[in-house]
């Protein structure tokens, strides 16, 4: 939950920095999400389909920042994420803060890991 300013605190980002894929990364999204500032207007999220090939099923968000600097901050955090779980995700980003994310569903609808 972000501050009483809405910014995510330092606690939120280094979560987000640490997260593993075997925690999975449709959780890891979930908890992005629920630390992004207006999330009803700049987050988006739908299935889709890859349109390079082989053409298979994909989770897409489209997600924007809104210039607002704590959602900046979350974005540097998944970035800077240990396990490099932005690499598997990143699609296209544009000049204004805007992102597009794609999962392909075999990996987003894999179950985290339990914890050892």
């Amino acid at each position: 939950m972000p501050d009483d300013d809405g910014y995510p605190t330092q606690e939120e980002l280094g979560r987000i920095r640490q997260w593993t894929l075997g925690a999975g990364l449709r959780p890891w999204l979930e908890f992005v999400k629920s630390c992004w500032w207006a999330a009803d207007w700049g987050w988006h999220e739908f299935q889709g389909v890859d349109d390079l090939p082989p053409h298979r099923p994909v989770r897409v968000y489209h997600v924007s920042t809104g210039g607002w600097s704590g959602n900046e901050s979350i974005i540097g955090a998944m970035k800077e994420n240990t396990d490099y779980l932005y690499t598997f995700i990143a699609f296209a980003w544009r000049r204004g803060g805007h992102y597009e994310w794609r999962i392909p569903n075999e990996w987003y609808d894999r179950e985290a890991k339990p914890s050892a």
